[in-house]
C-alpha cells in the first residue's frame, strides 16, 4: 500500500540517484559470505538448545502468495507463505507441516511441484513487492517431499515471480527474476535451465528496473512461452508502479529468444502508465491467453457528476476561493464534525479564514488528505482483462466495466487463473477474489464471511474447475462451489507481526499488531494447536482492525490499551470491548501536514502511565491518556522528500526506564534525537555515527535499565537493499558511539533488548532470526534451537516471569524461559574467571 503524489521524474531522477550512491546495495557474494558466518555463530552457540514454544495466533494467519497441489490427489498439496515459509498438507489442509525452515530464506516467491516426479522447486522472496516482501537468496530444489533442500543459485535474483516447469523433461525450467526491490540490477528477467538447476541463462532482460513478474507456457508445444515484463522502481519515499518499458514477451524456441507481442497496434496498451501483468493460458485451446493489467493511467473524466446530499472529501480538492465562499453552511458543518475537526472550525470560521486569505480555499482537502485516503482516492484505471485468440498476436480488453479490484496498489495483486475445460471461466485476484463465466465480460466477487481481503493466487481443480484453493493476506481458503461456500485451511501459526508488548496480569497476555490483520491479545500460557476446541472461545482477540501496528498497555489495570492502524490511526481502548478514543495529532488548519510513518510509534510512559508520547516527523505528548496532544518539537527529520510514500517520519520513541522525560527518538532518515526535559528541547545524536550508515532506518532506540547513560541503537538498511547489520552502543547519552556485533551476519536489525536480570545480555532480531550476546553485543550467539530463520520485528520482556515473547514476520510469537540463558551466562562467566 503506498501513499500516492505526482511529481516530476526529473526530480525523482536526483533524489535517487543522490540519496541511492551514498548508499549500495550488499552484494550477493558478501550476503552469501554472511549464511556461512551464521552456521559458525550457530555451531559456537551456547544457547542453541534453548527451547521456545510458540503460542500463536493461528486463528489470524499470515499472506499466501502461492498453492501447488497435486492434480491427481487434490488433498495433498503446498502452501507457500510471504515471510512463513512453505508447509505440506496430505489432508486437505487440516494440518499442515513445515519443510522450508532451515534454509538461506524463509520469504517465498513461487513455488513449482513435478507431481509425476515430486521434484519441487522453490523460488524464494515475494514477488508483491510491498514493503514487508523480504529479499531471497535464489532458487532450491528438493526430490524427496521437502525433507532435504539443493541450492541452485540466482543469489541477485531477491525476489521471484514465477517458476514454469517443462511437462516432459524434468532439467528444463524457466524462472522469472522480478529483481531487487529497492535498487537498480541486471539479474532481472527470465532465466533457463537445461540441466536441473546447475546452469542458468537469462534469456530475457530489458533493462536495470524492469523484471519478470509472471510466466506461462503452452503445454501441448512447450517451446511456445510467455512472459510479463514489468517496470517498477520502489524507494523508501516514492513507489513507480509502471513504465513503458512493462509488456508481454513470446518465445517460440523453449525461451532462447523472446519478442515483444504488446503495444503498439496489438490492442494491449503501451506507455509510462503500464504496470504489472498477470498471464493465464487456456490448456484447452492454447491459442487463447488471458492477461490481466494494472493500469496505472487515470481514468478519464467524463464530465458526468453525482450529486451528494452530503459534502465528500474530493469535493474540497479543486475549489476556488469564489466556490468556497458559496458552500452550504450546514453541510460544511456536517462534514467538519463528521471528520472530528476541533471544535474551533465551525463553517462560519473557516469560511471567513478562507476569505481573509489565512488559508488556501483547498485547506480542507490538504488537512484531511493522508497516506490511507490517497490509497483509495487516486483515480487510476486499476484493474484491466485483455484476451487474446491468436496466441498472443492481437488483444482485446473484455471487461465491459471498471474493475475497482486493485484500488491504487494493483503491485500486490497481479494473478489471473483460467479454467483448463471452460475458456470462458476465468479468476482474478485482488482485493476481493472475482469469478467471471463469460469470458472476462463481467466479474463478481466470491468474498465471504470465511475469506480474508487481498488474494494472490487461485489454483483451479483441472479435473473440476468448481474446486478452488486460493491464498490471501488471511491465509488459505478452499471451495468445492465456484466460491459459493469457502473453510479456511489456517491450521499454522504464520501471523506476520509488526509488534509485541505484554501486560503484567497473572496469567500475562500479549499483545500486537500483524500486517493486514489488526492488533490481537491472547494469553501467555496459550498452546497452539491444530486440534483446537470449537466449543471453547479462541484464547486470541481482536482489538482493532487495518493493518495492526504499536501496542501499549497500561500495567495499573491491564485493560487500558493503546493501539492502532497504519499510518498513525491510534485509539484507546478496553481490551474487555466499548468504544475507542481515537488518538491521531493533526496541524492547524493551514499548516504543513504532519508525516506519519507506516507503523507510527507510541510509547506509554512508565514513570506516570498517564502521559502518552507519539512520533509523526514532530514530537507529541498527551497528559491525560492521549487526549489533547500537545506538538512540543520542530520537525526531527531531515526534511520533506518529495514522493509519493510518508517519509522524513519518526520511527522509533521510547523513554529511559531509569529517568523520567529522557527520551530518544529515531528516523527513518538516519537521525537520532535525545531530550531530558520531555521533548522540549531536542539535540541530534546521530552525528558522530560511522558515514557508512548516514540516512539509514533507525529501526530501534532502546535506553538501558542498568546505566542512565547507556542507550543501544539498530539501523536498518533494508529500504536500500543493504543488508548489514549495524548495532552501536553510547555510556554518555550518544555523544559518542561503539560500534557492536562484528560477527553477525549481513541481515538487517530490526530491534535490541536487554535481559531483566543479567546487564551483559543482550539479544537482538534480524530480518532472518534472533542472536544473543553475553558481552553487552561485542559477540553474538544463535539462540534457540527451535527456532525458525524468521524475520524478526520486535522483542519484549516479561520481567515477573522472567520470559522472552518474541514477535516474529512470519511465524507468529514464540516465548523462551530467560532462567536456563542466565544460568548458562553465570556458568560461562565462571569458567572465563577460572
Amino acid at each position: 500500500m503506498i501513499y500516492r503524489f505526482k511529481f516530476t521524474a526529473i526530480l525523482l531522477f536526483v533524489i535517487v540517484n543522490v540519496v541511492s550512491a551514498q548508499i549500495r546495495p550488499t552484494p550477493a557474494a558478501e550476503r552469501l559470505a554472511g549464511l556461512q558466518k551464521k552456521e559458525q555463530l550457530k555451531e559456537k552457540s551456547l544457547l542453541k538448545d534453548i527451547r521456545f514454544r510458540n503460542i500463536g495466533p493461528s486463528i489470524m494467519s499470515g499472506r499466501v502468495v502461492d498453492v501447488d497441489v497435486n492434480p491427481a490427489d487434490p488433498t495433498e498439496f503446498y502452501v507457500a507463505y510471504a515471510s512463513g515459509g512453505l508447509w505440506y498438507s496430505t489432508n486437505n489442509g487440516q494440518s499442515l507441516v513445515p519443510v522450508f525452515d532451515q534454509e538461506s530464506a524463509m520469504g517465498i516467491g513461487d513455488i513449482a511441484v513435478n507431481w509425476r516426479s515430486r521434484i519441487i522447486w522453490v523460488g524464494t522472496g515475494e514477488s508483491n513487492s510491498s514493503r514487508s516482501s523480504y529479499s531471497g537468496t535464489g532458487v532450491f530444489k528438493s526430490t524427496d517431499n521437502g525433507k532435504n533442500w539443493q541450492y541452485l543459485g540466482l543469489p541477485e535474483s531477491h525476489h521471484i515471480s514465477k517458476i514454469v516447469l517443462h511437462p516432459t523433461n524434468d532439467d528444463i525450467a524457466w524462472v522469472a527474476v522480478l529483481g531487487h526491490l529497492y535498487s537498480a540490477n541486471k539479474e532481472r528477467g527470465v532465466y533457463k535451465t537445461s540441466d536441473g538447476g546447475k546452469n542458468w541463462k537469462q534469456t530475457l532482460a530489458v533493462d536495470d528496473n524492469t523484471g519478470a513478474t509472471d510466466l506461462d507456457i503452452n503445454p501441448k508445444y512447450p517451446d511456445e512461452l510467455y512472459a510479463a515484463m514489468w517496470y517498477r522502481t520502489r524507494r523508501a519515499w516514492n513507489f513507480e508502479e509502471g513504465g513503458k518499458t512493462s509488456g508481454i514477451y513470446k518465445s517460440l524456441d523453449g525461451g532462447e529468444t523472446w519478442k515483444l507481442i504488446t503495444g503498439g497496434n496489438s490492442g494491449f496498451p503501451g506507455g509510462d502508465g503500464i504496470g504489472r501483468i498477470g498471464l493465464a493460458v487456456f490448456t484447452g485451446d492454447p491459442k487463447t491467453v488471458y492477461a490481466v493489467l494494472d493500469n496505472q493511467n487515470h481514468r478519464p473524466d467524463t464530465g458526468s457528476k453525482k450529486t451528494d446530499t452530503m459534502y465528500v472529501l474530493k469535493d474540497f480538492r479543486d475549489l476556488t476561493k469564489e466556490q468556497f465562499a458559496l458552500l452550504d453552511k450546514n453541510k460544511l458543518d456536517s462534514f467538519l464534525a463528521d471528520n472530528d475537526f476541533p471544535e474551533k472550525y465551525k463553517a462560519a470560521t473557516v469560511k471567513e479564514m478562507v476569505r481573509t486569505d489565512q488559508v488556501k480555499p483547498t485547506a480542507i482537502y490538504d488537512y484531511l488528505f493522508d497516506a490511507n485516503a490517497a490509497l483509495f482516492d487516486t483515480p487510476v484505471i486499476g484493474c484491466e482483462v485483455y484476451r487474446s485468440t491468436d496466441a498472443g498476436n492481437s488483444w482485446l480488453k473484455v471487461n465491459t466495466k471498471g474493475l475497482n479490484l486493485f484500488n491504487t496498489y494493483g503491485y500486490y495483486f497481479g494473478k489471473i487463473s483460467v479454467s483448463s475445460t471452460h475458456a470462458e471461466k476465468v479468476v482474478i485476484s485482488g482485493y476481493s477474489l472475482m469469478l467471471s463465466e463469460d469470458g472476462g465480460k463481467t466479474f463478481k466477487a466470491t468474498d465471504k464471511a470465511s475469506t480474508h481481503p487481498d488474494w494472490h493466487g487461485c489454483w483451479m481443480n483441472p479435473n473440476r474447475d468448481s474446486h478452488w484453493i486460493a491464498g490471501n493476506d488471511g491465509g488459505c481458503n478452499i471451495t468445492y462451489d465456484d466460491g459459493k461456500h469457502w473453510f479456511k485451511a489456517n491450521t499454522p501459526a504464520v501471523g506476520q507481526f509488526y509488534s509485541v508488548t505484554v501486560d503484567d496480569a497473572k496469567p500475562y497476555n500479549v499483545y500486537g499488531g500483524l500486517q493486514d490483520n489488526g492488533v490481537w491479545f491472547g494469553p501467555s500460557t496459550n498452546r497452539e494447536s491444530d486440534q483446537w476446541n470449537y466449543e471453547s472461545p479462541n484464547p486470541w482477540k481482536n482489538l482493532v482492525g487495518g493493518d495492526g501496528m504499536q501496542v501499549q498497555v497500561d500495567t495499573r489495570d491491564n485493560k487500558t490499551v493503546y493501539a492502532g492502524s497504519q499510518f498513525g490511526f491510534y485509539s484507546r481502548r478496553n481490551a474487555d470491548g466499548g468504544r475507542g478514543f481515537g488518538i491521531y495529532p493533526r496541524p492547524d488548519l493551514g499548516e504543513p501536514k504532519l508525516r506519519y510513518n507506516w507503523q507510527t510509534p507510541i510509547w506509554l510512559s512508565r514513570h506516570n502511565q498517564d502521559i502518552l508520547y507519539y512520533g509523526t516527523n514532530k514530537f507529541h505528548r498527551s497528559l491525560v491518556k492521549g487526549d489533547k496532544l500537545e506538538t512540543l518539537s520542530g520537525d526531527l527529520t531531515s526534511g520533506y522528500h518529495e514522493g509519493d510514500i510518508p517519509f522524513g517520519t519518526i520511527t522509533t520513541l521510547v523513554e529511559s526506564p531509569k529517568r523520567f522525560g529522557l527520551i530518544y527518538l529515531g528516523t527513518d532518515d538516519g537521525n537520532i534525537h535525545i531530550t531530558r526535559d520531555g521533548g522540549y528541547t531536542w539535540t541530534n545524536i546521530s552525528t558522530s555515527l560511522p558515514k557508512s550508515v548516514k540516512g539509514l532506518y533507525v529501526s530501534r532506540v532502546m535506553p538501558s535499565a542498568y546505566k542512565e547513560g547507556r542507550v543501544y541503537i539498530t539501523i536498518n538498511g533494508y529500504r536500500n537493499d543493504h543488508f548489514l547489520p549495524y548495532l552501536f552502543s553510547s555510556e554518555d547519552y550518544g555523544v559518542t558511539w561503539t560500534a557492536l556485533g562484528s560477527d553477525l551476519p549481513a541481515e538487517p536489525l530490526n530491534v535490541v533488548k536487554e535481559d531483566p536480570k543479567r546487564e551483559d545480555i543482550i539479544y537482538v532480531g534480524s530480518d532472518n532470526g534472533l542472536y544473543a550476546s553475553f558481552d553487552k553485543g561485542k559477540t553474538f550467539m544463535v539462540l534457540g534451537a527451535n527456532f525458525p530463520r524468521v524475520a524478526v520485528h520486535d522483542i519484549a520482556i516479561q520481567q515477573r516471569e522472567n520470559e522472552i515473547v518474541v514477535g516474529t514476520h512470519g511465524r507468529s510469537i514464540y516465548i523462551a524461559k530467560l532462567e536456563a540463558v542466565q544460568k548458562i551466562y553465570d556458568n560461562s562467566r565462571k569458567e572465563t574467571l577460572k
